[in-house]
C-alpha cells in the first residue's frame, strides 16, 4: 500500500490536476454571468497547439505561453460574440468550438509542422522547475509540494484570488447579479454585456495557461486532441464545485489524483485503454451523484433573460 501512495502519486497528481483546475475555474466564471461554456475542450486544446507554435516561433517559453493566451482569448471572442452579441445558443456554440479546435489544430499541425499525429522537438524547452525556498527541504511535504511549473502554483493561487474577487469586492457582485438577474442588473446601470464579455475573456485566458500546461508543462509537445475529454471533466468539475472557487478546486483534486492512479495502475500490467477509463468512469459516478439541477436551470435562465 505504501508503494502507491508514495511521494511521486501524490506529486504527478499536482501536475495532472492543474489543466483540469485552470479550465474548471473559466468554467465557474462563465456560469456566474450565466453563460455555460461547454468549450472548455476546444479552448484547452487551442491553448496547448498555440503554446507549441509560439515555443516554436519565438523559442522562449513564455512568450509562447502568452501566445497561447492570447489565441485563445481570439477563440473565446469569437464564443462571446456568438452567444451574447447574436444571441445564439451557448450549447451548440460551445459543442461547434470543440469540433473546430480538433479539426482546426489537426489540419495546422500538417500545414506548419508538416507532421502527422503528433509534433516533438528534443530543442524545445518546456516549462521551468520552480522549487519553494524552504518548503523543498522538508521531508515528503517538500518533494510533493515543489518543484512544479509556476502554472501549477498560479492555478492553486487563483482559487482564493476567485474566491475573493466573487465574494467580497463590488466587481465580484456585479459579475454574480448579472448572472442572478440580467434585467435588474441592467436597471440599476451596469453593463452586463460588457461584464459577460469579461467573464467570457476571462476563462479564454485561464484555458490557454490550461493548455500552455499540458503542452509545456507536463509532456514539451503536441499530439492530436492531447486533453482527451479534460476539458470536459473540468466543465463537470465546475458543476461540482457549484460555481464555487474552493469547491471547484476540491472537485478538480479529486479528478487530479484519479488521473494519477490510472498512470500508476499502467504499472500493473493492465490494458493501457482499461486504465485511462478510470477518470472518466469516476466523472460518470461523480454526474450520478450530482442531483441538483437548479445550476442548468439558472444558468439557462440567466442566458435567456440576457436577451
Amino acid at each position: 500500500m505504501d508503494q502507491w501512495f508514495d511521494v511521486s502519486l501524490f506529486n504527478s497528481t499536482l501536475r495532472m490536476l492543474t489543466p483540469i483546475l485552470l479550465a474548471a475555474l473559466g468554467g465557474a466564471i462563465c456560469s456566474r454571468v450565466g453563460l455555460f461554456n461547454v468549450g472548455l475542450e476546444g479552448l484547452v486544446l487551442f491553448g496547448a497547439f498555440f503554446a507549441i507554435v509560439g515555443n516554436y516561433l519565438t523559442g522562449n517559453v513564455w512568450l509562447a505561453v502568452a501566445f497561447a493566451v492570447m489565441c485563445v482569448m481570439l477563440f473565446s471572442l469569437i464564443f462571446a460574440y456568438l452567444s451574447i452579441h447574436l444571441r445564439a445558443n451557448v450549447i451548440i456554440v460551445g459543442i461547434s468550438l470543440n469540433f473546430l479546435a480538433l479539426g482546426l489544430t489537426s489540419f495546422s499541425l500538417r500545414a506548419i509542422f508538416d507532421v502527422k499525429g503528433a509534433y516533438y522537438d528534443k530543442n524545445m524547452k518546456g516549462l521551468p522547475a520552480l522549487d519553494i525556498p524552504l518548503i523543498k527541504d522538508i521531508p515528503w511535504l517538500g518533494d510533493v509540494l515543489s518543484g512544479h511549473s509556476p502554472l501549477v502554483y498560479i492555478a492553486f493561487l487563483l482559487i482564493f484570488v476567485f474566491q475573493y474577487f466573487l465574494f467580497r469586492t463590488v466587481s465580484g457582485f456585479r459579475l454574480l447579479a448579472v448572472g442572478e438577474n440580467p434585467v435588474a442588473a441592467r436597471s440599476l446601470g451596469m453593463k452586463s454585456k460588457r461584464i459577460q464579455y469579461g467573464a467570457v475573456l476571462i476563462c479564454g485566458v485561464l484555458c490557454g495557461l490550461a493548455g500552455a500546461q499540458l503542452s509545456l508543462g507536463q509532456v514539451t509537445m503536441f499530439t492530436e486532441n492531447m486533453t482527451a475529454g479534460r476539458g470536459f471533466i473540468a466543465l463537470v468539475a465546475t458543476m461540482l464545485g457549484q460555481s464555487n472557487p474552493i469547491g471547484v478546486g476540491a472537485s478538480s483534486l479529486l479528478f487530479g489524483f484519479m488521473d494519477a492512479v490510472s498512470i500508476r495502475l499502467q504499472g500493473l500490467s493492465l490494458p493501457t485503454h482499461f486504465t485511462m477509463m478510470l477518470p472518466y468512469v469516476v466523472t460518470l459516478i461523480m454526474m450520478l451523484f450530482f442531483r441538483d439541477k437548479s445550476y442548468m436551470q439558472e444558468a439557462r435562465k440567466a442566458n435567456e433573460s440576457s436577451r
